[in-house]
């Protein structure tokens, strides 16, 4: 699904201070977790090390935090976390850089990839989140023109979405190029006077439309759910074609809405194969959207990941010990 304007403090659970920056330095340039533990003097927990990706936006921070801190302070696991994308973390399954993805959004083509052909990562199961991915508008212009949220009448407003981006088109902002999206073969197919342009980033595509409801300004965007934001600002979905069986199985002739998602975690094969607890924690984890959107409010609100996650775990024991057994 979803890095310029992301800048998210990551929580390193296993080590503090010099410790932290050797491991951020694996994350970027590849180390092994072996040279990390080495460098940092830190020594295997019985549970071994777990090496999970984190993607670029609030919510899965705060899966990949809440089962971050689990598998830490009750499996007595090394976590290692490194910032990577969702399509480049799923190379990391293959070359053993990566054992666990927290929240995978379809991906049918990554799947075929790394699942079924060369068979080196697997299904862990739903996270218990049901993802949603469409076109927004602030809820001011919805309130105003409350046509606007059928589809059908977007080139009606298509002069008022004008950005100095767009070039003389209504304007579709899209967050990171790296999220899930159709909406450049939506524009084409659905025959629409508009152009996607990109902000980069989940925090770029939040800001704006956060100004564009405080300042009345018309913004038409892509965004998703669960998301912290909306409980800030109830953005309004615009309705584009339903989606069905099948409309959206050729990228380039889709003009369909977007599906529901039922997102899941993705875990290596060899990690799953080698009994580690933390593999059985992966598969097992399983929350709601207002869970999720509970922790990464507060992650948004200022809180370190860890912290937010804590907090969670501190209330909800009983799902944790669930998850354990």
């Amino acid at each position: 699904m979803k890095k310029a304007g992301l800048l998210l403090k990551r929580a390193v659970p296993a080590v503090a201070g010099a410790a932290a920056a050797a491991l951020l330095l694996a994350g970027c340039g590849g180390a092994s977790v072996n040279q990390v533990a080495a460098a940092t003097g830190a020594a295997e927990a019985p549970c071994g090390s777990v090496n999970v990706a984190m993607n670029a936006w609030v919510g899965y921070t705060a899966n990949a935090a809440v089962y971050s801190y689990v598998a830490k302070n009750k499996l007595g696991c090394t976590v290692v976390q490194k910032d990577l994308n969702e399509q480049i973390a799923w190379q990391g399954f293959a070359s053993g850089e990566v054992d666990v993805v927290m929240e995978n959004w379809g991906h049918d083509d990554l799947v075929k990839q790394y699942i079924t052909d060369q068979k080196v990562a697997v299904d862990a199961g739903p996270t218990g989140n049901e993802g949603h991915i469409g076109w927004y508008v602030p809820p001011w212009m919805a309130e105003k023109y409350p046509d606007i949220t059928d589809g059908k009448n977007l080139n009606k407003y298509a002069s008022m979405f004008a950005t100095s981006e767009s070039g003389g088109k209504g304007q579709v902002l899209d967050g990171d190029p790296a999220f899930v999206t159709n909406d450049e073969a939506l524009v084409k197919n659905l025959n629409l006077d508009y152009k996607v342009v990109f902000s980069g980033s989940e925090a770029a595509l939040i800001q704006s439309f956060r100004t564009a409801q405080q300042n009345k300004t018309a913004l038409l965007g892509y965004f998703y759910e669960p998301q912290w934001f909306l409980s800030e600002v109830p953005l309004k979905k615009v309705n584009l074609p339903e989606w069905t069986e099948g409309c959206d199985a050729e990228a380039e002739k889709v003009a369909c809405d977007y599906p529901k998602y039922t997102l899941n975690k993705i875990i290596s094969k060899k990690f799953e194969e080698g009994g580690s607890p933390a593999a059985k924690l992966a598969t097992a984890f399983k929350w709601t959207n207002e869970d999720q959107n509970s922790v990464a409010t507060d992650i948004q609100g200022g809180m370190t990941p860890e912290a937010a996650a804590k907090k969670w775990v501190d209330a909800h024991q009983d799902a944790v010990n669930a998850w354990l057994h």
